[in-house]
Order: structure tokens, then sequence, then C-alpha cells
């Protein structure tokens, strides 16, 4: 049994080439799986799944876009695979319409699954983060439904204008964030995997792919970051039977640019 991981592709329409890596990924390297797990952040932003009503007449493109990736996945969970979408700090108003179109299973975050005959727990990794205290506010915002289901009955004209101030404020607030802010405190990881009785943790958010060795009261452990995905390169982890995970970075061909 084979699974594939990956998180932080931050899917636009700025960003064709990634799109186009990933497409290519999906049928050359994820065709045949039995699992695929995509741990947050898969759109660089989502507005609600009436995006998907919008069709060309989304000047932004989004909406063409999602329509073809819930396609494409759909195609890939027809063949056989089971794909479940996990939310990010960018994608939280994903909802069940997208995944229904994409043949795909919301995941929440935290969740413990069984790969490779172990268990783990996989998470986005944003709630990691408690030293950036600012976010964690928003992130506790962000995820309550009263608030959510505010948001989702504003116009999309407006809240296509509102996704794009939060990722302008975000990129200025994160400019002037010390980078171990920014960073999973290490006290926390400790924590949850405890709570949640794993020595393996598979997360992204942080864009710093690596794996790390810690210790789980008195046990040996695991820390695996996935990788943000770049024009040419994404990142994955691969899960066989029997075997550890496996961090890997991939070449993404089929770009047209």
């Amino acid at each position: 049994m084979t699974t594939l991981l990956i998180s932080d592709l931050h899917l636009h329409p700025g960003a064709p080439r990634v799109t186009e890596g990933f497409l290519h990924w999906l049928e050359e390297r994820a065709r045949g799986c039995d699992a695929l797990y995509i741990l947050g952040d898969f759109f660089e932003a989502w507005i609600g799944d009436d995006l998907l009503d919008l069709g060309d007449h989304d000047p932004t493109g989004n909406a063409l876009l999602a329509a073809h990736i819930a396609a494409s996945l759909k195609q890939l969970a027809n063949s056989g695979t089971a794909i479940y979408l996990m939310h990010g700090n960018r994608d939280f108003l994903l909802g069940e319409r997208f995944a229904n179109e994409a043949g795909a299973t919301l995941l929440p975050d935290p969740s413990v699954v069984e790969l490779g005959g172990e268990r783990v727990l996989l998470m986005h990794g944003d709630s990691l983060c408690t030293r950036d205290e600012a976010y964690q506010a928003f992130r506790t915002q962000a995820r309550n439904p009263l608030w959510q289901e505010q948001v989702l009955s504003m116009p999309l004209q407006e809240r296509i204008a509102l996704a794009r101030q939060m990722r302008e404020r975000s990129g200025e607030a994160n400019s002037n964030k010390a980078e171990d802010i920014m960073d999973v405190t290490p006290e926390q990881v400790v924590k949850v995997m405890a709570e949640h009785g794993v020595t393996t943790l598979i997360h992204g958010h942080t864009h710093r792919p690596a794996e790390h060795s810690l210790e789980v009261e008195g046990q040996p452990a695991k820390r695996y970051v996935l990788g943000d995905w770049q024009p040419g390169q994404g990142w994955e982890i691969v899960v066989e039977d029997g075997e550890e995970p496996r961090l890997r970075d991939v070449p993404l061909f089929g770009e047209s640019e």
C-alpha cells in the first residue's frame, strides 16, 4: 500500500507553472497510489464553494482553476485513490461541495490515521506556532463557525476583496516577525503528540521541509515537515507498508513555461 502526502501548493491563477506541475504530478506520480493526503493551503485563498458558480465570469480566474483542479482530483479518485483534504490557514473555507466535486473527504485538523502500519498524527501545522500570538488570535476567529457563516453570507465580490486584503495584511505582518516566531513551538509539538499517543507527526505550513528527531514521553519520535511547492519543484512524503515515511523533493514537469 502506497500513501502520498503533500501540502502548501498555494494554487492560484498567478502561478500557472505550479498548477501545471501539480497536474502532471497527479497523472504521473499519484496515479495508482492507494491514498493521497493534502494537508492544507492547497489554494492560496478560498472564499467559499460558491466560487465554482462563477465559471468564466470570475475575473480573477480562480473559479476556472478550482473547477479544473476538482475535475482532475475526481479522475484520480475514480481510478481508486482515496483523497483527503485538510484545511490550512489560507483555505479554511473549503467546504463539502468542493470536496464532493473533487471526490475527496474533508479531514479534521488534527487527525490520527494509520500509515504503514503505524498511528500517525496529521496536521496543517499552524496551530503549533503558538509563539505567534497575533496569528493564533486570528486562527481562533477564523475557525469559529459563526464567523465563517457571516463571511460566507457576504456577496462574492466582497469576499474576493476581503481575501485580497487578508493576504496583503498577512504578508506585511510576517515581514516584521522574527523567524522563530513563525516556526513551531517545540514544547507544543511534544505536548500535542503526547496527547494523541503518537511518535510520528506530519505537517506543513512553515515551508521548512525537514525531518526532526525528538522524544515524546521517553520514546524516540519523528516530526516530518512538508515543503511548499514552487515552479519546477514540489515536496511529498511517501509511506509504504512497514516502512517509515520518506520526505522527498520532486521535480515538476509538464510546464508550459
